[in-house]
């Protein structure tokens, strides 16, 4: 992980202080800085083992009254595929604010993508100042990060991404230039990153319109390319807007549905053309 350990403060607009504890676990020897020459190697040895980083979102503000109210939280979260969804978004939402936050200021521009299906292991859960601090928990719910979320499970079976990825490699099918652009527009929104998602959602809607005017025969495809051609100039303006300054509800309103048209454009291209 590209943050070094150790506990990061941080304040998201319109929620309390919260706490990113970072810390790397059975790392091995970080190599020298210097490159060395190419040594002769057993080809039947695995390889080396690799660092496994552990990060604890804490929620620091609004601290429960005690055991059996954070109990009871942690009953009703587990008991709720939203209320789950909003703890998981909320704590990949902090890890991600530190990756990005990190990446610019190093001016590194991979910053590594970032979803529930990547980790290993997550565990809900409350605790003492103590033990959160340490990675653990008074008292714990594992989630299953392998399948995610029933609804985020099924819309990646509806799209069938892995069928789509062995004909991109095989050099039968190419991605639109838009797909990139939309992405990245989504990936910023959902960080809170409104600026850059108006300004990417600009170009990722011109080069959709550009592409994809006629890439179905169907009434719902041609209406909803209707519908973005005719929300084109706000999304100029918002685009125009976050040059300037953050952006209003009105406006981030009119980003998020855009965007949503966009996606709903593509989604239904994936797969009735599948």
């Amino acid at each position: 992980m590209p943050l070094a350990d150790g506990r990061y403060l941080a304040r998201r607009e319109g929620s309390g202080e919260s706490v990113l504890v970072v810390q790397t676990i059975a790392a091995p020897p970080r190599p020298t800085r210097r490159r060395r020459r190419p040594r002769d190697a057993d080809a039947a040895a695995p390889p080396p083992e690799l660092p496994l980083a552990r990060a604890t979102a804490i929620r620091a503000f609004e601290p429960f009254d005690g055991p059996e109210q954070a109990a009871g939280w942690l009953g009703t979260v587990a008991a709720s595929e939203e209320a789950l969804d909003a703890v998981l978004a909320a704590g990949i939402a902090l890890l991600g604010d530190a990756l990005h936050a990190q990446a610019v200021a190093a001016a590194d521009p991979h910053t590594p993508a970032l979803t529930v299906e990547r980790a290993i292991t997550i565990r809900v859960g409350y605790g003492s100042g103590e033990e959160t601090a340490e990675g653990s928990f008074s008292e714990a719910r594992e989630v299953d990060a392998a399948t995610g979320t029933s609804r985020r499970r099924r819309r990646q079976e509806e799209l069938r991404p892995q069928e789509r990825l062995a004909a991109v490699l095989r050099g039968r099918e190419r991605f639109d230039v838009c797909e990139p652009l939309l992405l990245r527009a989504r990936a910023d929104l959902d960080a809170g990153r409104r600026r850059e998602a108006a300004l990417q959602l600009r170009i990722g809607t011109e080069a959709l319109l550009a592409e994809l005017p006629t890439a179905l025969d169907d009434d719902d495809h041609r209406n909803d390319i209707q519908a973005l051609t005719a929300h084109l100039p706000a999304i100029e303006a918002a685009a125009t807007k976050a040059l300037a300054t953050d952006l209003d509800s009105e406006t981030e309103t009119t980003v998020r549905e855009s965007l949503e048209t966009a996606e709903r454009i593509l989604r239904r291209r994936r797969v009735l053309a599948g």
